[in-house]
C-alpha cells in the first residue's frame, strides 16, 4: 500500500513538473516604406509592459523577421504559445491599454496582405508545413 501511494506521488510530480505543449504560430504582413524605420526604431525598444503582457499572455520565443520581396518589404512574426487556451489569452493581450496604445502605434507602419485586409485584420496567417523538432 505505501509502495502504491509512493508511485502515485512520483507520477504525479513528474506529471506536473512536464514541459507545456507548445503551439507555434506564424504570421505575415507588409510594411510600409514610408514607416519602415520607425516600425525598426519602436521594436528595437519595445515598451516593458508590452513585452509583459506578451509574457503574461503565455509568449516566449517571439520574434519579427523583416524581408524585401521584388521591391517590398514584409513581416514574418514566429511564437511559440505555451498557455491553455490561445484565443482567450489574445483577448486578454488585446484588451491591455498598453499593447492597444503599442498597437496605434505599430499597426499604421504595417501593410495587410489582401486576404487579411478582407477580414478586418493586419497579419495574415500561415500555415505550418515543416517542423523540426
Amino acid at each position: 500500500m505505501k509502495t502504491r501511494f509512493l508511485l502515485l506521488l512520483v507520477a504525479a510530480f513528474a506529471a506536473s513538473c512536464a514541459p507545456a505543449k507548445v503551439q507555434r504560430h506564424a504570421w505575415v504582413t507588409g510594411l510600409k516604406p514610408e514607416k519602415a524605420d520607425y516600425y525598426r526604431k519602436l521594436h528595437a525598444n519595445p515598451w516593458p509592459s508590452v513585452n509583459k503582457t506578451l509574457k503574461d499572455c503565455h509568449i516566449r520565443n517571439f520574434s519579427i523577421y523583416e524581408r524585401d520581396i521584388n521591391g517590398k518589404t514584409y513581416l514574418f512574426a514566429y511564437l511559440e504559445y505555451t498557455g491553455k487556451d490561445f484565443d482567450a489569452d489574445m483577448k486578454k493581450m488585446a484588451a491591455d491599454p498598453e499593447t492597444q496604445r503599442w498597437w496605434k502605434e505599430t499597426d499604421p507602419c504595417q501593410s495587410p496582405l489582401p486576404d487579411a485586409l478582407k477580414a478586418g485584420k493586419i497579419w495574415s496567417d500561415t500555415k505550418e508545413i515543416y517542423h523540426l523538432p
